[in-house]
């Protein structure tokens, strides 16, 4: 056969094999994963939300909505330090290596070598060979989109880290802006139990003096020394609270925090300046800017892209490798002009037999493609959960915190009526030191009701992404 023949029946079967990968599919199958709407279908929305086009969705910064300059400066602090931020980030770099490097893979690689060899001739007689030139050893054409797959998995995957950086951060961001709201709840508990301790002791030394001239009986005097003894028990308690959710704060910030004697100064819970309610009927699809939401809907991405991947391994590989320069029998003849060669060659391999292997792996990628499917539906489902509690506990923490209030108020007065009567005579020891008891329970309850009531606008803000 000569080589104008040879050259003619190798571009013939590149055009059959062209053919061939124009008329096969190697794409995600039929049955592949629902779009966006679809999802939140079958995600099972619930009836209260409306569906709004991507365009008309409103923008939720957590940044505008907390307004406590300390809150801010904390929040910053742990996203340049917390560790968790900073291990998404390095995978975000790992995955754009992986993808510099599945892209290089689609193109050939040049080098410069040089080669000896020696075997016997035409003559039986044994010849040495010297070469040295530009070499490109084989280079997979991408003919049926085996190498495109990989590289769009990998694209996924990258924009799958990314959302899962962006993940982190927000929930470094909840986590920091709760931990905060907890030291400062801490201090104004601190304070309530400093001054309750303070107003018990000087109880208490009255009812000593009392109990020593026979005004008092000794029931009254143990009676608040129990008091004394309890307040000083609280106190003790919530200084070690104090000290275990400053450390909290400290990990979250990745370093020591700095804090002053009171977590934000002069601010207190009832304040309005700390974290802004967000906006009502907000339309369902602003969950789909989540960025677990967006991470699941990327690696159900990449899990297509794989099984493309493959379905391709079932069709030929074909490789091309070609070299060219000068060659010489001798080493002083090797870069003298007039040796110039070169060598083209192409190769086409199908694989027949490999024990199941390309089978298993594409059972393997079906199976990975069914579990991202799977993860992006249960992603949808749990933010629609988280934002569903949000949104009932924005309603009911008012009206928790509002009733508390009134009860407060009343077990004030009660407690100041009940010193009057005391000093009158008019009411018993027990009666005066079960109004103080009141009192310090429902100044307890308002403080935890406003501290549920802002993290609960800390939760709905992470929930809404």
């Amino acid at each position: 056969m000569t080589t104008r023949h040879a050259s003619m029946r190798i571009a013939l079967t590149a055009v059959a094999l062209a053919a061939l990968a124009g008329c096969s599919h190697f794409g995600p199958p039929p049955e592949r994963a629902a779009a966006k709407g679809d999802a939140l279908q079958r995600a099972e929305v619930p009836t209260q939300w409306a569906v709004a086009p991507a365009a008309e969705l409103p923008v939720l910064g957590w940044r505008e909505r907390v307004r406590q300059p300390q809150l801010l400066k904390w929040v910053d602090q742990a996203l340049a330090h917390n560790r968790d931020v900073q291990v998404a980030a390095l995978n975000v770099q790992r995955a754009q290596a992986q993808l510099a490097a599945t892209d290089a893979a689609r193109l050939p690689s040049v080098g410069v070598g040089l080669g000896a060899s020696r075997a016997p001739n035409s003559k039986g007689e044994q010849a040495n060979t010297l070469t040295a030139g530009v070499q490109m050893p084989a280079w997979e054409i991408d003919l049926f989109g085996r190498l495109t797959s990989l590289s769009d998995a990998a694209r996924a995957q990258l924009a799958a880290s990314e959302a899962g950086q962006r993940a982190a951060e927000l929930s470094v961001v909840g986590a920091v802006l709760q931990a905060a709201l907890a030291l400062q709840a801490d201090d104004e508990l601190l304070a309530i139990a400093r001054q309750t301790l303070g107003s018990r002791e000087e109880s208490l030394k009255l009812s000593r003096l009392r109990e020593s001239v026979g005004a008092a009986s000794q029931l009254e005097l143990q009676a608040q020394i129990t008091l004394a003894a309890q307040a000083r028990a609280t106190l003790a308690q919530l200084s070690r609270q104090r000290a275990q959710d400053a450390n909290a704060l400290g990990l979250l910030l990745g370093q020591p925090a700095t804090l002053p004697a009171t977590a934000v100064g002069t601010a207190r819970l009832a304040d309005e300046a700390w974290v802004d309610e967000l906006p009502a009927a907000l339309p369902a699809t602003v969950l789909l800017r989540r960025p677990d939401v967006v991470q699941a809907e990327q690696t159900l991405r990449a899990a297509q892209a794989n099984i493309a991947a493959a379905r391709a391994a079932f069709w030929p590989s074909i490789t091309l490798t070609a070299q060219g320069g000068q060659v010489s029998s001798q080493l002083a003849g090797l870069f003298e002009g007039g040796h110039l060669a070169y060598t083209v060659a192409a190769n086409a391999l199908l694989t027949v037999f490999d024990a199941g292997r390309r089978q298993a792996n594409l059972a393997q990628a079906d199976v990975s493609q069914q579990i991202a499917q799977a993860q992006y539906e249960r992603a949808i489902q749990s933010a629609f959960r988280e934002v569903a509690d949000g949104l009932a506990g924005t309603a009911t923490w008012r009206e928790q915190g509002a009733a508390l209030q009134v009860q407060a108020a009343a077990a004030r007065e009660t407690a100041r009526l009940t010193q009057l009567k005391a000093r009158q005579g008019a009411a018993s020891v027990l009666e005066q030191l079960e109004a103080e008891r009141g009192l310090w329970a429902a100044d307890q309850a308002v403080l935890q009701a406003r501290l549920g009531e802002l993290n609960n606008r800390v939760a709905l803000l992470k929930a809404l992404g």
